[in-house]
């Protein structure tokens, strides 16, 4: 395993960051006992670095793996929506509580969207600064889909580590191309910022194309650490052996191959309607409160991504 420090912030990080949505209640009905040897598959093949978030509803995994394997090198980043101190409050002391931890090595707002959200959350940023003086938090962050918020922390020496959205097709990247989301990227590192790359298959979106998409990132330089959601041991090999630059075993590939894949819709879609119009197999339909999909029609041609305004649908 490749490991990097985060820009200024002296954390030592694994190349491959678990990125825990996948073995949360929003994507997965697995039990915690398999997501946690999934977790300690990882560990066992040296990712000491996890990404989670209060949304994802899966402190109580991770605290378990932590509590059976006790991984002394484990880096730990996690995200909130809090816009006020009290907020804040709330969101640390329940991650602290939840995770078992004396402080959290990375604490990241979530969703940052440019300089003027930052602006509404400056009563969060205040706490955060205040609880890494107390040594609650080792370093501060965001995480985004936008080129704005990234050019917006190149002034903002409170905000150390940015989680931001790239991957080879631009998917989901918002206020600019691929181009520009890298170029901003390469601009903070030169100023500090510890970068760690999200959606680098583009939601699932890229599976089909995994190697390419995953050896693009790779071999961006200013990103410390690419997370990427794991649900299986053979996804766990298969994605450090991609990351490694090392190939993947012919039967775990088979197996992979073989998973019938999904598309899914967060259940928090606003149903705006604009996958439905973009979908030409007529696989998508609003159903009561939510865009349900006909996985009889559905192709998985992932064209509906490319119209959604929030990046709300995913291959899983």
């Amino acid at each position: 395993m490749i490991y990097n420090l985060l820009g200024n912030t002296g954390i030592r990080v694994s190349k491959v960051c678990f990125g825990s949505l996948s073995i949360s209640p929003l994507q997965t009905s697995i039990t915690k006992n398999e997501a946690v040897k999934v977790l300690s598959c990882a560990f066992d093949h040296g990712v000491n670095f996890i990404d989670t978030a209060e949304i994802y509803d899966n402190y109580d995994v991770i605290a378990e793996f932590i509590n059976s394997y006790y991984p002394d090198d484990l880096v730990i980043a996690t995200k909130c929506y809090a816009y006020t101190a009290d907020m804040a409050e709330k969101s640390l002391i329940r991650a602290l509580k939840e995770l078992k931890r004396e402080y959290i090595d990375i604490f990241l707002l979530h969703e940052q969207e440019s300089i003027y959200t930052l602006k509404g959350h400056a009563e969060a940023i205040e706490y955060f600064i205040k609880a890494k003086e107390n040594g609650y938090i080792r370093a501060f962050g965001i995480s985004t889909h936008t080129v704005d918020a990234v050019r917006a922390v190149a002034g903002m020496n409170e905000i150390e580590v940015i989680h931001p959205i790239i991957n080879v097709g631009g998917i989901g990247i918002l206020g600019g191309s691929r181009d520009d989301m890298l170029h901003a990227i390469q601009r903070v590192h030169r100023l500090g910022k510890g970068i760690y790359a999200m959606k680098v298959l583009g939601g699932g979106h890229l599976i089909g194309e995994a190697r390419p998409a995953i050896d693009f990132v790779s071999s961006i330089k200013e990103i410390s650490s690419i997370a990427i959601g794991m649900q299986s041991e053979d996804e766990v090999i298969a994605d450090v052996c991609m990351i490694n630059g090392e190939d993947v075993p012919e039967d775990i590939s088979a197996r992979l191959n073989r998973r019938v894949r999904r598309l899914v819709i967060e259940e928090w879609c606003d149903l705006c309607g604009a996958c439905i119009d973009r979908c030409v197999q007529g696989a998508l339909k609003v159903d009561g409160d939510a865009v349900v999909v006909d996985m009889d029609r559905c192709t998985l041609c992932s064209y509906c991504v490319g119209a959604c305004p929030h990046f709300y649908i995913k291959v899983v």
